[in-house]
């Protein structure tokens, strides 16, 4: 809300008369905002009050001075007239800043022109249900001298403060009192309470309406604090206006002079009365408690502090295996607890004999049942009760076995730190060993070696005998890694099919080696489940500590590069850090980012390379091959990016990018009257696996007019395994009973069999280019590439040769039975753009 806000003055109806309570309102609370001094120094010239908005209501003229030196009125807006615009500004910000801002020094215009130095104070008074208003003062102060001016100014700086603290420190009742104590002010509430006006309240007064109970503890404490000082914090009744009492917290604090001297006290009387019979019912409540412990058969320690007793409960001897007759005694207690638990124990009973233990507490100890000798585990809970005087004289424990408790709880601290399949420690128990480990070896200089293993193809496992063959696999493997491990060695699985290992024994490269090899050796034999022999290879990655790195993220991740060479190199291996696999760690993440920027930057174009009929040199159809420009460095094979294609998320990404490309180029080489015929796009395995992928193809061609005849996804045998694989045959067969041709890329280098050719929709086989390169010099070659053309041929399916690069392999490709190939030969990938041209 505006207050006073230069220019933003609305309008108010009507005009409230000004009664004799509106201005005992504004002399209150002029006497609680501003210090008496400015009343004495200078006289009001005018009472005024208005509302929120600035708007003058009424006013009161109280000295012809006003008269002499200022001719217009102030009601309404007419005051602005009176002021400057820095005037204005002054005290909009007055009046924005606090409910009750400090004087403001004001320089006011009078009817000759000239100015005469005023001081306006205000203060905002909200009533219930009433709209806010503001009550002030206009004094007139420009015919003091220099050392009146002075004086104002030290008379303002002392009103601050004392505004500052009188309100600051009065949420309910606030009072201030001379350096000896006496009262010299007391807010207005204090009549409200004890029917009392403030002004009996002042000097000594006060006391009077304490409760007899409560005036020699209080008086004591506000003496000894008049003398140190300190803060006063002090609990009493008072007697209200109906003669009853309520209890209140009384607190203050000193306000010094530069010199150390107390100039004020400031104080607060809240009222707590509430909160004291809160108190006092969670006392009956704790005793309530008590005796419905006792009533429960819990076992029960009682100790009596004025005699010094102890009595134990019958059902607390029988927790503890003790007979009736056994005396109940400190030395017994600590005999039958465990050694470890001896000092906690003997630390609370001399708590308990020198009166310092707190109000409640609890504890779990072990004890040694006096009978069995079992180990039981007893939680105890104690309260003490206070004489009047304050001081305990009983203290009750109350015992409960939780021995199955704490067992419970073991096993769930377990459960939290283990992997349940094999029983072995975690990641996270074993990343915390590796850490302890670390720091360790920072302190004494030893080393140990890290080992990372995967067991290799354990998905294929999972995808050929499921879930429960995966399962039997691993644990099985874990037997056998967990036997083979040095009996120093920390083991644990990491997750899925990772396994780790932190070995003190194995702190140098040879000797991680040497296990290694072992490792290696024992785990390549069978594994038997259901009938069925699993055959296990297994990838290990390894580093030293004070070698490959001095700390455990640095040393976990220098092992774990490792391991991504030894699977990266053919699996079954063991690779040792090398300073080299950062390296190429650093490339493969350069690899992403750059696919990234390229996705991002819109820089994916493709290329298309011709597919040409073997024995006539026509074209007739294209393979989108993947390429992206730099705005500086040009063109750049998907080669640059390669590490991006192992990544779902951007692999999906970059599909995404060719396809809207590709159907674009299609459209407008259909548009221009050229025909390319059939234009192959790749598509990944996780493309098939991000979204419903053949209705993301047909509403590409369909969106752009687009017959599904003119397009072709080509897949490699890689997409046909997984558990995904039913997803990849409903969207195959979905596209091929909509027209788009398949085609199986790098037929013969991967894992699918031949099954896959009869369970898939395939149209086209292409023979990969290793076999195509060396077909006229290597026999074996030819015999791959004519048992293909064959194959193709019986199924019926047309049979492509990749990587055509000289004249004299056609011949040999057409006498295999395969007629189409594409290669440099025919061209390298071009734009679409100059395939539109070369045509025309």
């Amino acid at each position: 809300m505006d207050r006073f806000a230069d220019r933003r003055f609305g309008d108010i109806d009507g005009e409230p008369a000004l009664g004799r309570s509106d201005w005992d309102m504004l002399h209150y609370r002029n006497e609680m905002a501003f210090s008496p001094v400015f009343h004495r120094v200078s006289p009001p010239l005018i009472r005024w009050i208005a509302d929120d908005r600035g708007r003058i209501l009424s006013r009161e003229i109280c000295s012809d001075l006003f008269a002499r030196h200022f001719a217009c009125d102030i009601m309404g807006y007419d005051w602005r007239a009176l002021l400057d615009r820095r005037g204005r500004r002054a005290l909009a910000g007055a009046a924005k800043e606090a409910d009750r801002p400090d004087p403001v020094p004001l320089r006011i215009r009078t009817q000759s022109g000239a100015r005469r130095w005023g001081i306006v104070r205000m203060v905002l008074v909200v009533e219930p249900g009433e709209a806010p208003l503001w009550y002030g003062t206009i004094e007139d102060i420009d015919d003091r001298h220099d050392h009146d001016q002075r004086a104002l100014v030290d008379a303002l700086a002392e009103s601050r403060q004392h505004y500052r603290w009188s309100v600051e420190l009065s949420p309910q009742v606030p009072w201030t009192a001379t350096p000896d104590g006496m009262i010299e002010e007391v807010g207005p509430r204090w009549w409200d309470l004890t029917g009392m006006p403030p002004q009996s309240a002042k000097g000594a007064g006060w006391i009077a309406s304490l409760h007899p109970d409560d005036v020699g503890r209080t008086l004591s404490l506000w003496g000894e604090r008049l003398r140190s000082g300190d803060p006063v914090d002090v609990d009493y009744r008072i007697r209200l206006a109906d003669g009853s009492y309520r209890w209140m917290r009384a607190r203050a604090s000193a306000r010094r002079d530069d010199q150390g001297q107390i100039v004020r006290w400031y104080g607060t009387l809240e009222d707590i009365h509430e909160q004291k019979l809160a108190q006092r019912e969670l006392a009956d409540s704790e005793e309530r408690f008590r005796l419905a412990v006792q009533s429960a058969r819990l076992g029960i320690w009682d100790f009596d502090g004025a005699n010094g007793t102890r009595t134990w409960s019958r059902e607390f001897r029988a927790m503890l295996g003790l007979s009736d007759t056994e005396p109940a005694t400190s030395e017994l207690a600590l005999r039958l607890v465990h050694p470890e638990d001896r000092a906690q124990l003997a630390e609370m009973l001399d708590a308990v004999a020198a009166e310092r233990l707190p109000p409640h507490f609890e504890a779990t100890l072990r004890v040694y049942r006096a009978d069995t000798g079992a180990l039981r585990w007893i939680r105890s809970i104690g309260w003490r009760s206070f004489s009047e005087s304050g001081r305990p004289v009983r203290v009750i424990v109350t015992f409960q076995d939780v021995t199955e408790e704490r067992n419970s709880e073991d096993r769930i601290r377990w459960a939290a730190t283990h992997d349940p399949m094999t029983r072995m420690p975690n990641r996270a128990l074993w990343q915390a060993t590796l850490e302890e480990m670390t720091e360790q070896a920072h302190r004494t200089g030893e080393r140990f070696g890290l080992v990372l293993v995967d067991i290799d193809d354990l998905k294929r496992t999972n995808d050929m005998l499921g879930h429960d063959g995966g399962d039997a696999l691993l644990c099985g493997f874990a037997r056998r890694f967990a036997a083979c491990a040095p009996a120093d060695a920390t083991v644990g699985r990491l997750g899925g099919d990772e396994f780790g290992m932190i070995a003190p024994s194995l702190a140098d490269s040879a000797a991680l080696a040497q296990w290694s090899a072992e490792l290696l050796g024992g785990v390549r034999g069978p594994y038997v489940h259901n009938g069925r022999s699993l055959d296990c290879s297994v990838s290990i990655g390894g580093a030293v500590f004070g070698e490959h790195g001095d700390e455990a993220t640095e040393l976990l991740k220098a092992a774990d590069l490792a391991l991504y060479a030894s699977k990266s190199a053919g699996r079954g291996r063991l690779t040792l850090f090398h300073s080299q696999l950062r390296a190429e760690a650093q490339q493969r993440s350069s690899m992403i980012h750059m696919a990234r920027q390229a996705i991002a930057d819109d820089l994916v174009v493709p290329y298309y390379q011709s597919k040409v009929d073997l024995r006539t040199g026509q074209i007739f159809g294209y393979e989108a091959l993947l390429r992206w420009e730099h705005p500086r460095t040009g063109v750049h094979a998907p080669d640059s990016i390669a590490a991006a294609f192992d990544n779902a998320e951007i692999a999906v990404q970059l599909t995404a990018k060719m396809m809207a490309a590709v159907v674009q180029d299609v459209r407008r080489w259909l548009r221009a009257g050229y025909d390319p015929g059939r234009v192959a796009i790749n598509a990944s395995a996780a493309d098939f696996m991000q979204h419903d992928f053949a209705g993301y193809v047909l509403d590409h061609l369909a969106r752009n007019s687009i017959s599904p005849q003119h397009f072709e996804v080509e897949v490699t045998e890689t997409v046909f395994l997984g558990r995904g694989a039913d997803q990849v045959e409903r969207a195959l067969h979905r596209l091929s009973a909509a027209g788009v041709r398949i085609a199986l890329d790098d037929f013969g280098t991967g894992y699918a069999s031949l099954s896959h050719l009869k369970q898939y929709p395939v149209d086209v086989l292409k023979i990969d280019k290793s076999f195509v390169s060396n077909i006229e010099e290597d026999a074996g070659d030819a015999v791959i590439v004519d048992a293909i053309g064959k194959l193709g041929g019986s199924l019926g399916m047309e049979v492509v040769a990749e990587g055509v690069e000289r004249p004299g392999q056609i011949d040999l490709l057409l006498a295999r039975g395969c007629t189409v190939g594409q290669g440099y030969l025919f061209g390298r990938p071009q734009t679409w753009a100059t395939v539109r041209s070369q045509a025309a």
